[in-house]
């Protein structure tokens, strides 16, 4: 699931958009800088990420803002979140997406289908589309704003083809290392059980 954090890649690093959600109790499993290609993973897979429902903005500030996390995030199979250095207002498949293999690779050895049940997420500002749960249960891709009782308006109006499309890479990438205490960028490894985590304390994921 494709989510954008309100951030300017432009401006804001991987790292720091990391250590950012890590602090306010809501990462997601990864998040990632188009422009650049860094990558943070900040949570194994198989557990679950706390960033879907919560305000696209990372200067959001959970003392003064609650927000409410949707049930989907504990739902009985993978639901992998992936935070985007993006805002809905500009589409990150505009940028030139380095890196995006290597995270559809990683998606892939998963067996997280590369379709988009519920087709294109909607551009921002556009007129609300029905969150449909009998596509949500079909698995695969998706935007934040088509997942149901979520109130996420991201990533806005992606280009899904070219994800979908996208080469994806072999899979003999290195493992990561074995911490992430610092959110520093990484190279996702093949699936195995050597996830990084940065965050042991969060709550178990549903598989």
């Amino acid at each position: 699931m494709w989510l954008t954090l309100g951030a300017d890649p432009r401006v804001v690093s991987v790292c720091s958009a990391a250590q950012r959600l890590v602090q306010e109790n809501r990462p997601c499993h990864l998040v990632w800088d188009p422009l650049s290609g860094d990558l943070a993973q900040l949570l194994p897979i198989v557990r679950a990420g706390c960033a879907l429902g919560t305000p696209e903005d990372i200067e959001y500030a959970p003392d003064k803002l609650p927000h409410r996390q949707p049930g989907v995030n504990r739902e009985g199979r993978l639901c992998v979140q992936i935070g985007v250095l993006s805002s809905p207002r500009e589409p990150f498949t505009s940028y030139q997406m380095l890196g995006l293999s290597e995270i559809l690779t990683w998606l892939d050895s998963w067996q997280i289908p590369r379709r988009w049940p519920a087709g294109a997420p909607a551009p921002f500002r556009a007129a609300a589309r029905a969150r449909s749960r009998a596509l949500w249960a079909l698995g695969g891709h998706f935007g934040a704003s088509q997942v149901p009782d979520c109130e996420s308006v991201g990533p806005g109006g992606i280009d899904i083809d070219q994800i979908a499309s996208a080469d994806t890479i072999a899979p003999d990438l290195p493992l990561p290392e074995p911490a992430l205490a610092s959110a520093a960028p990484i190279r996702l490894g093949p699936r195995s059980g050597h996830e990084l985590q940065a965050a042991p304390s969060f709550s178990a994921a549903a598989v």
